[in-house]
C-alpha cells in the first residue's frame, strides 16, 4: 500500500434482530472501495478495513434467522475511525442497553465518524448524540424518532443527512447511499462512482448536508 494512503478502520455494530441489509450494505461498500493497481501488477489498494462488532463473541441471529459470527466484541476491537449503527427490530432492546449506548458515546467522543442506518438512529438518540442536529430514519419510524428526540430536527424527505461528525440515513437500502457518501467524503467522487459501479448499484441519492 502506498505510504500516503492509510486504510481507515470501520466497525459495524451487530446485535440480535439486526436488519441484514442495514449492516451488509455498508459492509459491501466499504469492503469494495479501493484504488486500482498499476500496470505492473501491483494489487489494488483497499481503502477501508471493515469488521463486525457485537457485545459478546457469540453468534448473532439477525432478522430472518441469518447467523453471523462477529469479528470482535465491544472490548477487543481495533481503534475505529468510523462506526456504523444499523437498525432493525433489535434496536428496541438495544436502545435500553447501557453497555451499547456507552460504547457508541465513547466511540464518538474518541473521534470516530458516527453513522446510522434506518432505526439505528434511535440508538444515536438514546446515546444523546442527536440533540441540536438534523437526522433521519426509516419512513415508518419518523414520528417515533421525533417524539424521542425533541431537540433534534428529524427530516422525513432525506435519504442521507450529513451533520459533519454524525451521518444518519433512511431505511435499509439507504445505508448503501450513506456508505458511498462516506467514501466520497474521504476519497472523492471518482472512487465512490467506481465503488458503486463495481457493485452495479445505481442509487447515489442526494445528501442533506
Amino acid at each position: 500500500m502506498p505510504p500516503e494512503i492509510t486504510a481507515r478502520s470501520v466497525g459495524i455494530l451487530i446485535f440480535p434482530d439486526v436488519e441484514i441489509l442495514d449492516f451488509c450494505g455498508p459492509f459491501e461498500v466499504f469492503a469494495s472501495a479501493s484504488l486500482p493497481g498499476d500496470a505492473e501488477g501491483d494489487p489494488e489498494t483497499r481503502l477501508f478495513h471493515v469488521n463486525t462488532i457485537a457485545q459478546r463473541p457469540d453468534i448473532v441471529t439477525c432478522r430472518g434467522g441469518l447467523r453471523v459470527q462477529p469479528n470482535y466484541t465491544l472490548n477487543d476491537h481495533p481503534l475505529l475511525d468510523i462506526i456504523v449503527i444499523p437498525g432493525g427490530y433489535g434496536t428496541r432492546t438495544e436502545q435500553k442497553n447501557p453497555v451499547i449506548l456507552d460504547w457508541i458515546s465513547r466511540q464518538r467522543a474518541g473521534g470516530a465518524l458516527t453513522t446510522s442506518v434506518c432505526t439505528g438512529a434511535f440508538l444515536l438518540g438514546a446515546a444523546g448524540l442527536l440533540d441540536g442536529l438534523r437526522a433521519t430514519t426509516h419512513w415508518g419510524t419518523i414520528d417515533g424518532l421525533r417524539a424521542e428526540n425533541p431537540r433534534a430536527e428529524i427530516l422525513s424527505d432525506a435519504r442521507v443527512v450529513d451533520e459533519g461528525d454524525i451521518i444518519t440515513s433512511a431505511g435499509v437500502s439507504a445505508g448503501i447511499d450513506m456508505a458511498l457518501h462516506v467514501v466520497r467524503r474521504f476519497h472523492g467522487d471518482a472512487v465512490a462512482r467506481a465503488t458503486a459501479l463495481d457493485m452495479e448499484y445505481e442509487g447515489a441519492a442526494p445528501v442533506a448536508g
